[in-house]
């Protein structure tokens, strides 16, 4: 915080706002300090500011950073009445205690001022657009047209709204047309989904309860999953007991060869079904091989495959059974309450004499120990131990709070860091500008730990969880070490773009970007489905990687870390 980033913070507070600060801090001043002449249109001033009050919160800003300006101009307001009723000549107590006290609170009430004001780019107001009441083809419309100003990536990831409208337009109209709620909801996803960004969700879609479009496309399942490895090859990763796919014979690591008239790999780049938007290529991927596998109930699919080891293929008939999406929920890592209310960091020592720390994410939680000091005593314990190096966990971690991921971050700098920029849409301009008082930066913390640090990262390391493999890739004694890169979503959520759509829809956007210290967006995926934080050692998904991991239950990543350390 600074004075020039305080004054530069002006920028992001509403009309409604900034009469209410200039009221209060005029009326504030006048209290604080002696004025011995008097105005009678001095009284009507605190007046002005509740009907400003009043004004903001009808124009449907409920934020925090209005709640306090507005609560300081009615406090103002109620404390300055009686001369509004009674008027009389402006003196000063006479008591040189009671002036001195006057003055020391309205230096205080200045205090929420203050702090709105420094704080006025994270909550500032954004407001909701509500497109409910429309047809569908004009709530999208509606929708690309604010996004097409607003959306902090559209320049980024080269998006033509032009294009995207053209596109869209005839499709939603003809399914108001033809009252087709169904190809109303996936052309919704369709669009939403080409954008590329893990952080944009239909907030109020839950795919798994009470979603007839989802459950008629994709409920039905055979009891398998798959994935693809690098050289094209669609392999089995699970099977369920008891399932189509077991009783046919079919088992872990089985090769799909042919799957509903496709070869394996042409079924497998074709799904587009998946729960989330996904931002890289890599992402897609993952949920390509979990798709692929899902159809209607009762659809009968022809497969062939080839059990590992094996040389000849089976030739069979699955049928597609309600399974609940079992094998989705399997396959899709998601934090638990369990995981929210325990310690998001802990860690030993392995049998190797290595240091292990499992980040589960970058959530504030003030019943536990904080983080800072969990990580810290972690990484007392293994310099006192002399442990060989550390492995730092980040799979599956799905962020949280910037600042958080940055101090645990400056446990491996030496000097400081920038971590990031932060910029947001500036109504007033219609241009993205940075908020100065938004600047990460990565101090060096202690226990600095020297060792050789491996951080391990997936496609389902996320948004703030990101942000440690990006800020600390280059440094000598780190290696990142992934089969993948991170998700390629490391947007802000400060303030979100929300927008109603018809049939009750709530689609949250992203608001804001990180910048690197050129001021260049990092982190998200661009056009071409490339970002995140990438491995320094990118691990091969071949048979013999596939096998370690998915047949034998080897920890396949934490293997290669180690064998980097060691070199």
């Amino acid at each position: 915080m600074s004075i020039v980033g305080m004054i530069d913070s002006v920028k992001w507070l509403t009309v409604y706002e900034l009469v209410m600060c200039i009221i209060s801090l005029f009326v504030l001043t006048v209290y604080a300090v002696p004025i011995k002449k008097y105005y009678r249109w001095f009284d009507f001033l605190p007046s002005v500011g509740v009907l400003a009050a009043i004004a903001s919160v009808l124009s449907g800003d409920m934020t925090l950073l209005a709640l306090i300006i507005e609560s300081l101009s009615l406090l103002v307001f109620l404390c300055t009445i009686r001369r509004l009723l009674k008027p009389k000549v402006w003196m000063a107590p006479k008591k040189k205690a009671f002036r001195i006290v006057r003055s020391v609170i309205c230096v205080c009430g200045v205090a929420p001022i203050v702090f709105a004001v420094a704080n006025a780019g994270v909550l500032r107001y954004n407001p909701v657009s509500d497109f409910s009441g429309m047809s569908y083809s004009n709530a999208f419309v509606a929708m690309n047209e604010r996004l097409s100003r607003e959306y902090p990536f559209g320049e980024w990831k080269k998006i033509d709204w032009n294009e995207r409208r053209s596109k869209y337009e005839p499709i939603f109209e003809g399914a108001e047309k033809d009252k087709d709620f169904d190809l109303y909801y996936k052309t919704l996803r369709e669009y939403l989904f080409s954008l590329r960004d893990g952080h944009i969700k239909i907030v109020n879609d839950n795919v798994y309860d009470g979603n007839t479009v989802f459950k008629k496309e994709v409920g039905g399942g055979f009891g398998l999953s798959t994935v693809q490895l690098d050289n094209g090859k669609v392999l089995v990763s699970l099977v369920l007991e008891n399932s189509p796919a077991a009783k046919s014979g079919m088992k872990l690591g089985a090769e799909i060869v042919a799957w509903d008239g496709k070869t394996g790999k042409e079924a497998f780049d074709q799904t587009t079904w998946s729960e989330n938007n996904m931002a890289t290529d890599e992402v897609k991927r993952c949920n390509q091989g979990r798709f692929m596998v899902r159809a209607p109930i009762g659809k009968e699919v022809q497969v062939e495959f080839r059990n590992w080891g094996e040389s000849e293929p089976i030739r069979t008939k699955l049928t597609a059974y309600d399974d609940q999406f079992e094998t989705l929920k399997k396959t899709k890592i998601k934090l638990t309450q369990a995981d929210l209310d325990a310690a998001p960091i802990e860690g030993g020592i392995l049998g190797n004499g290595y240091g292990y720390v499992k980040i589960k994410h970058f959530l504030p939680n003030s019943n536990v120990t904080s983080p800072e000091k969990s990580l810290a005593d972690l990484l007392n314990m293994f310099q006192d131990r002399h442990a060989k190096g550390l492995i730092i966990d980040l799979r599956n971690n799905p962020g949280g709070d910037d600042q958080l991921a940055a101090n645990l971050a400056g446990f491996f700098v030496k000097e400081m860091k920038h971590y990031e920029y932060v910029s947001y849409y500036n109504r007033y301009t219609g241009e993205f500008e940075l908020n100065r008082n938004e600047v990460v930066k990565v101090k060096p913390a202690k226990p600095y730990f020297d060792g050789t640090v491996a951080i391990l990262i997936n496609g389902r390391t996320g948004s703030s969880g990101e942000g440690m493999p990006l800020v600390l890739k280059g440094v000598p004694n780190v290696k990142i070490v992934g089969f993948t890169s991170t998700a390629g979503s490391f947007g802000l959520m400060s303030s979100p773009i929300e927008i109603k759509m018809p049939d009750d829809y709530v689609i949250q956007f992203p608001d804001g970007r990180s910048l690197d210290q050129d001021k260049k967006v990092q982190g998200d995926a661009d056009q071409t489905g490339v970002g995140g934080a990438v491995p320094d050692i990118k691990i091969p998904l071949n048979e013999e990687t596939f096998k370690a991991s998915m047949m034998d239950g080897q920890d396949v990543e934490l293997k290669y870390a180690i064998e980097a350390m060691e070199r």
